[in-house]
């Protein structure tokens, strides 16, 4: 039974066994376990592998089938892991991002703080932005030399990367305003909540001098669209409002997102100051300098996986034939334009849950019709959601986040020698 299972696991990191929602979502766990900690997997495939040997006969010859398939397959999963190091740096020299003489294979890309470490950064909890209870609440992540209303600006950021170029330990303690970046939760529009997902990301950047916030939103079926979207804008307005008072720059906010929360911080960013989407607060400047959605939905008029009867049922409400300009309203494909920050998109290859031709087309149509710089990592055999778990992937991925957005941060100068041609970062900013 374990080699079947282990088996079946990574053929589904392969190739996603199901692809419709909502089983897409069920099928997908065991795949991403497998994908995403393969050395596990290959420890129970010869543990498997054994005891079909010493069982014997018909059905222990199978396991041990099984389990020599599933043990070779996790082999080329941990091979595919230490891959995506290679793809996110050249998502990076894509934008004009020098890997600054580490790439993402050694050294500090494959280390994260703890979650009691990281955790050690979120300073304020459950802070109101909006009217609506639990759901209009957010937190604050920072360091604690961050004092309100400082001004240590680029200076004190390209420091604290001066100090990882010569690999020496610890952060800069220059007390200052500081970037901020916006996290939005997945989960269907439906379920999750600001705790547990992004945490690996924004310890890392709180770490390293950044303000980080994490909202709830109003939920569906609860709520319905375009609620989590105009919650997503009040808690820009509030970080406007107040995140001086919390050491981070109001005039400096990027935004990151995964799945479901991939779609709202794509959105967001492409749609500034829309009066739709700001219902009583349309005076408010809500245009956000950079995106990292990750495996994100980003058209809602096409239909490969089976959530239009989500979207229908739960989200939305009606159904795309009788109601198209809200579905298009929704898109953040059909929303580009040359208002468009720099974009960083990331998407596993193996999604079973949004597939990745999602992100595909959204970043063709990017970088055709944008002008600011547009990064791709198509990471290879990576499953849905699969940074949830804090693994070296992870670490490289968020390593590369935290890199791409310093060199935004920076106006595009993240090395001397960083590319100057149409669609860098420094050639736009």
């Amino acid at each position: 039974m374990l080699g079947a299972a282990g088996a079946a696991a990574v053929a589904g990191a392969f190739r996603p066994l199901v692809r419709r929602w909502p089983w897409s979502a069920v099928g997908a766990l065991p795949s991403a376990f497998a994908s995403e900690s393969p050395a596990f997997v290959m420890a129970a495939q010869a543990l498997a592998a054994g005891a079909g040997l010493r069982a014997g006969g018909p059905l222990g010859l199978g396991g041990t089938a099984l389990g020599l398939a599933g043990l070779a397959g996790a082999a080329v999963l941990a091979g595919d892991a230490r891959r995506s190091a290679g793809v996110l740096d050249e998502a990076l020299r894509q934008v004009g991002v020098d890997p600054w003489e580490q790439p993402l294979h050694g050294g500090r890309g494959g280390v994260l703080p703890g979650p009691l470490a990281r955790r050690r950064y979120r300073r304020v909890a459950h802070l109101s932005y909006s009217e609506h209870g639990p759901f209009g609440t957010l937190d604050v992540w920072h360091r604690t030399d961050l004092r309100p209303g400082g001004d240590a600006g680029r200076a004190s950021i390209d420091r604290a990367r001066a100090r990882e170029e010569r690999n020496e330990p610890g952060i800069d303690r220059q007390h200052g305003r500081a970037p901020v970046l916006l996290q939005v939760h997945g989960g269907a529009w439906t379920m999750g909540d600001k705790h547990g997902q992004g945490e690996p990301l924004m310890g890392y950047l709180a770490e390293r001098g950044w303000v980080c916030v994490t909202l709830n939103y109003r939920l569906a079926p609860a709520h319905r669209w375009p609620a989590m979207i105009v919650d997503v804008k009040r808690a820009i307005a509030w970080i406007r409002e107040h995140i001086a008072g919390h050491g981070g720059d109001p005039e400096w906010i990027a935004i990151t997102g995964g799945s479901a929360g991939g779609h709202l911080a794509a959105l967001a960013a492409l749609s500034p100051n829309d009066p739709d989407f700001q219902p009583g607060f349309t005076e408010v400047d809500t245009t956000l300098r950079a995106a990292v959605p990750l495996y994100g939905v980003f058209d809602f008029t096409r239909d490969q996986q089976g959530l239009w009867p989500l979207l229908e049922g739960k989200l939305i409400g009606t159904r795309y034939a009788e109601d198209g300009q809200t579905w298009r309203q929704a898109s953040p494909v059909l929303r580009i334009g040359p208002h468009a920050p720099p974009f960083l998109v990331v998407h596993g290859s193996a999604d079973a849950v949004v597939g990745v031709n999602q992100s595909r087309r959204f970043v063709e149509a990017l970088r055709a019709g944008s002008p600011a710089p547009v990064g791709y990592a198509e990471l290879p055999r990576a499953q849905h959601g699969f940074d949830a778990l804090p693994t070296a992937r992870t670490a490289r991925t968020v390593a590369a986040v935290h890199r791409f957005l310093t060199a935004v941060h920076a106006g595009g100068r993240a090395t001397t020698r960083a590319v100057t041609g149409p669609g860098s970062l420094a050639s736009s900013l």
